[in-house]
């Protein structure tokens, strides 16, 4: 992406009010909502208890991104609660980093965000694999087949780790163990509640809600400035993204808050869309249309990799 953007005034504010604010709106209504949960009726709670916890991992994505501090570890701190259970802040933000080298971006191996599988893996998926792997092309299959492959790859990957003792690994899961057994106690002491029923409706349901997000963010492309996407729009889901949806401004300048990115993309409209031609729809009624039940793209990327520059060969 040109660097040669039109900044808004750059004012870094010791603490970001409008992020503190939001997670006080989120724990507080986390909180509240599990607390209370037998007296909300199931139309209201499913959706209010998906919505929450697909809006904490936008949280999260804020403070591993340095907000709403200057402190790391307050960021940290404030980020940490594992509300879906199954995803360790601290790797997310590991990962998550590392798929911030555009240079990258889409790799099957390089990305740890990429959708994208090379040719070898594809063959090692067989058959079953392959249809499950092509269902997830569509947002539909990416909505109910998505969190299932999504969190036990993840988790087999990390177990893997962890058995080879990757440094750092074991104190990384001890302490997400940690967090997510209070959140547990929590709800089964604390709230009474069904701790199947929060895992399928606040773990996994707002594991599937966040999966629209990531579905069309990225696209393979020899250019890196075509394999990041645009949704335009400030409806629902862009304020329960924190405007992620405008994931090429993102990218751009990834330290900058949420509640900046809208006046960023709109001083800079023609270079994020029109210049850089890469994926742009209009909102997600038209990713939705356009691919739910239709493939967003084909699941070996077609470069087999990124190809790999001297830049690139030295940072690896």
């Amino acid at each position: 992406m040109d660097q040669a953007l039109i900044e808004p005034p750059a004012l870094k504010p010791a603490i970001e009010w409008p992020t503190m604010l939001l997670a006080v709106l989120i724990y507080g209504g986390w909180l509240a909502l599990t607390y209370w949960h037998a007296s909300v009726p199931l139309w209201l709670l499913v959706p209010c208890g998906t919505w929450l916890t697909c809006w904490h991992s936008s949280l999260q994505h804020e403070m591993l991104h340095g907000h709403p501090t200057r402190s790391a570890a307050i960021n940290r701190a404030l980020g940490y609660a594992p509300l879906t259970l199954w995803l360790p802040y601290d790797r997310y933000r590991a990962t998550h980093l590392q798929h911030h080298h555009d240079e990258r971006l889409t790799d099957p191996l390089d990305d740890p965000e990429s959708r994208y599988v090379t040719p070898e893996d594809w063959r090692r998926l067989g058959s079953v694999g392959q249809v499950l792997v092509r269902a997830q092309s569509m947002l539909a299959g990416r909505l109910i087949i998505g969190p299932f492959w999504a969190i036990s790859h993840f988790l087999r990957d990390e177990a893997r780790d962890v058995i080879a003792d990757v440094p750092g690994r074991r104190r990384i899961w001890a302490g997400h163990f940690a967090a997510v057994a209070v959140i547990l106690l929590w709800l089964h002491f604390g709230c009474a509640m069904n701790l199947a029923f929060y895992i399928v409706v606040f773990a996994i349901g707002g594991t599937s809600l966040m999966l629209i997000r990531s579905f069309a963010e990225h696209r393979a492309d020899a250019a890196v400035i075509k394999r990041t996407a645009v949704v335009e729009g400030h409806g629902p889901l862009a304020w329960l993204y924190l405007f992620n949806n405008l994931h090429a401004a993102h990218h751009a300048r990834p330290h900058l808050s949420w509640y900046r990115l809208p006046a960023l993309f709109r001083a800079n409209r023609a270079t994020f869309v029109d210049q850089a031609r890469g994926p742009h729809y209009a909102g997600y009624a038209e990713v939705f249309s356009r691919f739910l039940l239709r493939p967003h793209d084909k699941p070996i990327h077609p470069l087999g990799r990124i190809p790999v520059k001297q830049d690139d060969a030295m940072v690896s």
